[in-house]
């Protein structure tokens, strides 16, 4: 019991961490809403000008992760991640300028969301590891549960204030508030003061990616479960973003029918946080896995054309389930993963669990024209389960050891 009291405590400067992260969620929350209806309602955009801004913000995040992960192994974290939201805040303050004075060339626009693109390929990949040096060993499923609880709720709150303020004020406002919390939480994270922590010998990049390489590569508990995790984000992508939305409009009822789908996911996520804080499975990994089959229950349910209450339960199911896996997830990187390699296995981490996004939209896209969205939602929901089986078959997650930390029970 000494053990398990000692766990629960958290120092000082993780709540300094936990602020600035919850700022940052809250005004990234922003960012998607106030973007799109700030590019279309420029005059003489489309849709598709739409897109190509969301490209060039989206293929830096992609594609500058591995670097993301060397730097925030070779530099202190702290200071990458006070560099990454100072991009941000400069790239929003930006694009909030252009939106707000009506000049805004498609070059221009492009080039800021392409800095905030690659301060979110340098931030991502940090993250991890700077949790592991804000709070001891034994408190680090409590810290990663009440870091989700902070940024599940600010990003609730910042879906509703975004829509209510590009309504009222306009999406060149939205763009400024996301832009100033990005400056705020930088402020935040610069008086972050962190113990001198094991960095990664400098290397020449390539041999800085192959190490981290080898550590991903070497864990097959952990590939394993990044890839079933890419197979799942593809199907969530293509079910959320596009599938779920054409349903929702044709046969329940439109937008205000799937912004409920949505909140019962977003209430379920913090159940889940609640109880994954308290939660100390002997054997994390292989109860962790078990919780993602209930990930598909909302595209089943929509597939089977279920009623709205019964969709939205099965939507607060999956987020409970989202959060209790994730964070046992983070807790098990952390603790197993060399502290002065983590930031680059986390930047392959992500980079392999987000690489089929796209792809997941786009076949979407022409499932939903060829057999209807009901069918795709099915066939993804049973991808998604047969994504879960085979992590769970695969024996280095099925018999992967128990909790390595004395003091805390199953």
């Amino acid at each position: 019991m000494a053990g398990l009291t000692a766990s629960r405590t958290v120092p000082a400067r993780f709540w300094l961490f936990f602020s600035a992260r919850t700022v940052s969620v809250l005004g990234n929350a922003f960012g998607p809403i106030a973007l799109a209806f700030g590019v279309l309602a420029l005059p003489g955009t489309t849709p598709t000008t739409l897109g190509v801004v969301l490209a060039a913000q989206g293929v830096p995040q992609l594609g500058l992760l591995l670097l993301g992960g060397v730097v925030g192994d070779r530099f202190s974290r702290y200071r990458v991640l006070v560099s990454a939201e100072l991009l941000s805040g400069t790239a929003y303050a930006g694009l909030a300028a252009m939106i707000l004075t009506g000049w805004a060339p498609i070059v221009m626009l492009c080039a800021a969301a392409f800095v905030a693109g690659a301060a979110s390929a340098l931030l991502l990949p940090s993250l991890t590891g700077a949790v592991v040096e804000t709070v001891p060993g034994d408190s680090l499923q409590k810290a990663n549960g009440l870091l989700r609880l902070g940024t599940n709720s600010a990003r609730i709150s910042g879906v509703v204030a975004a829509g209510a303020t590009v309504a009222w004020l306009g999406p060149g406002v939205a763009l400024a508030f996301d832009a100033a919390t990005y400056l705020v939480a930088a402020g935040l994270l610069s008086a972050l003061r962190l113990p001198a922590s094991v960095r990664a010998n400098r290397r020449d990049l390539r041999g800085d990616l192959r190490v981290g390489w080898r550590e991903f590569a070497s864990r097959p508990w952990l590939w394993s479960t990044v890839a079933a995790a890419g197979v799942i984000n593809a199907a969530s992508t293509a079910a959320l973003g596009v599938l779920g939305p054409v349903l929702a409009r044709d046969r329940l009822g439109g937008a205000m029918a799937w912004s409920l789908v949505l909140a019962g996911y977003a209430a379920g996520m913090l159940v889940g946080v609640a109880v994954a804080i308290k939660f100390k499975p002997r054997r994390p990994l292989p109860v962790a896995i078990l919780f993602t089959p209930a990930l598909a229950l909302p595209l089943l349910a929509l597939g089977f054309v279920a009623p709205l209450p019964l969709v939205v339960l099965a939507a607060f199911g999956a987020g409970i389930a989202m959060d209790i896996f994730g964070v046992l997830w983070d807790t098990i990187m952390q603790t197993e993963v060399p502290a002065d390699a983590l930031s680059r296995v986390s930047s392959y981490e992500y980079l392999v669990s987000s690489s089929l996004k796209p792809a997941g939209a786009l076949v979407a896209g022409h499932v939903a024209v060829q057999f209807g969205p009901a069918v795709g939602l099915l066939l993804f929901g049973g991808l998604m389960l047969l994504a879960a089986a085979g992590a769970l078959a695969h024996p280095a997650v099925r018999h992967h050891p128990p909790r390595p930390h004395p003091g805390v029970q199953s």
